[in-house]
């Protein structure tokens, strides 16, 4: 998984890295800018330098500030489920809500603590694995039902001995099923046969 650390001072991206790398993570790039981040996220056009699976975003940066780059990174489909956890030196509730609103998934206060900031990373990190697991299940459902869909229409089914003509072969039902559903078939007995 790599991290995005987007902060304007480098001595503050030096630290969080330090600390992820301690705690065993060590696929992360930088970005000294918000500008930079949502560049190498392939917002506005930019196609994406790496597959980013966490932001680590400051909101108090020059030209354009976290908050409005939580909202950016939010608006954009494919990152919808994208991870942003904000690390700041601000402490007021109204930054906190402010830090939801725009979207962020989760908040640390500055100085870090870097147990608080391995935990929330960790935690950031489940949560983006059960997603992707979630939509990579969601794709392969909706690739079944469209090959079921495409089983509507005629089949030729041999009235003696029940094989499937498919692609102009002769098929045992069973096998038509397994490669039309890409599934493997099982067999039992039902309650009227087995009586």
């Amino acid at each position: 998984m790599r991290i995005l650390i987007v902060d304007d001072f480098e001595d503050q991206r030096e630290l969080l890295a330090t600390t992820l790398k301690e705690a065993g993570y060590r696929s992360l790039v930088f970005a000294d800018s918000a500008q930079e981040a949502l560049r190498q996220l392939g917002i506005g056009g930019d196609t994406p330098e790496n597959r980013i699976d966490i932001v680590l975003m400051d909101l108090l940066m020059p030209d354009m500030d976290g908050l409005e780059a939580c909202r950016r990174i939010r608006e954009q489909e494919q990152l919808q489920h994208l991870p942003v956890i904000v690390v700041t030196g601000k402490t007021e509730a109204s930054d906190l809500t402010a830090a939801y609103t725009a979207g962020a998934t989760d908040y640390i206060r500055k100085p870090i603590i870097p147990a608080e900031l391995v935990a929330r990373v960790s935690m950031a990190m489940s949560l983006k694995e059960e997603f992707d697991t979630r939509a990579e299940r969601e794709r392969e459902l909706d690739k079944t039902v469209q090959e079921l869909k495409a089983l509507r229409g005629s089949i030729c089914l041999c009235a003696k001995c029940k094989r499937v003509k498919s692609a102009g072969i002769w098929l045992r039902l069973e096998d038509f099923l397994e490669e039309k559903l890409n599934a493997k078939l099982t067999t039992g007995v039902c309650n009227r046969c087995g009586n």
